[in-house]
């Protein structure tokens, strides 16, 4: 139980760092302060543009990828690997654990971000025929509603359906995808709301279907 233990605290705090935060402190912006006032990738994109938001997304896909993928083999000093900890669920353990930093980041003040660029990172480890399922599922409501919270959340449902499709023989995969899907809806209960009462930002540059504007 001591590793699991250390190495789900080790994903928590590796997952604490925060892209946006990263950046915005060279740049001297704070996105919390703008926007949506979310510190993710979204709103990096709308209020500071294409390449702040490129940074963002790549550290935040980045150390969901460490937290899954290198994290639960790495040998700790005076930590012996124990036999009794199933790997794949140690592996879905540190994964969960750093989605959970991104969100609740203990190095900012517990407001992070709602852990979408986060759990691809951690499924480009876990399961990589999942991600384009997710991207392919997400583009589509994009382009659709122009929402990116409704697609993210759509993307996150469609993790466990895929693995399902694909035959995945992994309780410990599956249970992290079904609770990975119940966890952004959680995220996004503020974006669900404002979808409700008609104020959602949209992605305008994406949205397909948006009305055209009449000419006068």
């Amino acid at each position: 139980m001591l590793e699991l233990g250390l190495k789900t605290l080790l994903a928590y705090l590796l997952g604490s760092i925060m892209g946006a935060l990263a950046i915005g402190a060279l740049r001297g912006v704070d996105i919390r302060e703008q926007g949506s006032g979310n510190a993710g990738g979204t709103n990096a994109l709308r209020t500071q543009g294409f390449w702040f938001a490129t940074g963002v997304v790549t550290i935040d896909i980045g150390k969901g990828m460490l937290a899954a993928g290198w994290l639960p083999g790495l040998e700790l000093p005076g930590v012996s690997a124990d036999p009794g900890i199933d790997r794949g669920w140690l592996a879905a353990a540190c994964a969960a654990a750093a989605v959970a930093g991104h969100v609740w980041p203990l190095y900012h003040e517990f407001r992070g971000g709602k852990g979408g660029a986060t759990l691809v990172g951690a499924l480009l480890a876990l399961a990589p025929s999942v991600v384009p399922v997710a991207i392919a599922a997400w583009l589509i409501i994009v382009l659709l509603t122009g929402y990116a919270g409704l697609a993210t959340m759509i993307a996150a449902a469609s993790m466990p359906l895929a693995l399902w499709i694909l035959g995945a023989d992994s309780p410990p995969l599956l249970a992290f995808a079904i609770a990975m899907t119940a966890f952004l809806i959680y995220t996004h209960r503020s974006n669900i709301g404002r979808m409700q009462s008609g104020t959602e930002l949209r992605m305008h540059r994406l949205w397909l279907l948006r009305p055209r504007e009449r000419s006068s």
